[in-house]
């Protein structure tokens, strides 16, 4: 069987604003370690999939920096995105590209660029099983990560009967409220990862035969900017997933985090014995459970709790842990002159 890795790496992640703008947008930012967290996304991949046969899509504006720092990828395998048109059709396009290079029987794996995973071994193994399993049973196979607590940012999949090692899906869940995720984490349901495993022709055949807003564009033979000019916006769980018979769930366990907030840090990295997340020159007296990422500049907290702070050249950002996951209505109320600094 051959594999390949998809790793979707578009977006901005204004979340991460200030350190995180369109010219160096949060995957390329070192936030959980010493390395960005896309060139972390291929290193854990590399193992399971050659270089050559990783494809990144992102946007246009970053190819040349992405090239630059993964030098041990192919320059063709940086693939540009006309437009953000969401996951379907950007997965829809790398699964034409493999087509195009190998054959329709190839197996991609598709990830997101910007996770924390703690047990690295367990998440290739688990990944390794997905794609035995859509090979098997033609299947489109997503990894629903076992949660750890009753988060309500993330979206929820229940399971239905087992199937050869995974199980068939009895629905997909969106964003719920706190309370009914503590509901659902106990009913068994998984966190709706993002990570799908499929065969390039069964994932192709079900978007013609599920997907119209991609469907009508896969046979154009227009290149990249028809392509996604011909198509409409649309995530793949709602353009496909929703939609088809064919999908089974993996369960995964391997401490898997999406680094969506500043206030993530706090799980993913490294904490002192104060339980403060720190990057940079951070000096911390009578201080506890703070996220601080000081870059160009020294940081001093005293005699605070639940902070976030972040230091960068020119500008500095204080909120709280709790209001870390409100940037975005911050930054609709900021001047530009603020919030569009490079």
């Amino acid at each position: 069987m051959s594999r390949w890795a998809v790793i979707l790496a578009g977006g901005v992640g204004s979340r991460f604003w200030p350190l995180s703008t369109p010219r160096r947008p949060k995957q390329l930012l070192a936030l959980v370690n010493d390395t960005s967290l896309l060139a972390d996304s291929v290193r854990r991949l590399t193992p399971l999939v050659a270089p050559e046969r990783i494809l990144i899509l992102t946007n246009a504006s970053i190819a040349a920096d992405i090239a630059e720092l993964l030098q041990d990828i192919p320059a063709h395998n940086i693939i540009a995105e006309p437009r953000a048109a969401g996951t379907a059709p950007a997965l829809a396009w790398a699964a034409m590209e493999i087509e195009r290079r190998e054959n329709g029987g190839a197996v991609m794996i598709c990830v997101h660029a910007d996770w924390s995973i703690g047990d690295e071994e367990g998440f290739r193994l688990v990944l390794s099983h997905a794609a035995d399993t859509a090979e098997r049973e033609s299947a489109l196979v997503t990894v629903g990560v076992v949660p750890t607590r009753p988060d309500p940012g993330f979206g929820y999949i229940q399971l239905a009967d087992a199937v050869a090692g995974a199980f068939r899906v009895a629905r997909f869940a969106e964003k719920p409220d706190v309370s009914t995720a503590g509901h659902m984490m106990r009913e068994g349901y998984l966190w709706n990862s993002g990570i799908f495993v499929w065969r390039v022709s069964d994932f192709l055949s079900e978007l013609r035969a599920h997907t119209p807003e991609v469907s009508s564009a896969l046979a154009d033979n227009a290149g990249i900017e028809g392509f996604f000019s011909a198509v409409k916006p649309v995530s793949v769980d709602q353009g496909l997933l929703e939609r088809s018979a064919k999908v089974l769930v993996i369960p995964g366990d391997f401490q898997w985090d999406d680094v969506g907030t500043w206030a993530a840090l706090r799980r993913v990295r490294t904490r002192d014995a104060g339980g403060n997340a720190v990057a940079g020159a951070v000096h911390l007296v009578q201080s506890n459970n703070n996220v601080v990422h000081a870059e160009g500049s020294r940081v001093v907290l005293f005699g605070v709790s639940d902070l976030v702070v972040v230091s960068r050249e020119g500008l500095t950002l204080v909120t709280t842990v709790e209001r870390a996951a409100d940037l975005k209505a911050l930054l609709d109320s900021l001047p530009a002159s603020i919030r569009d600094q490079p």
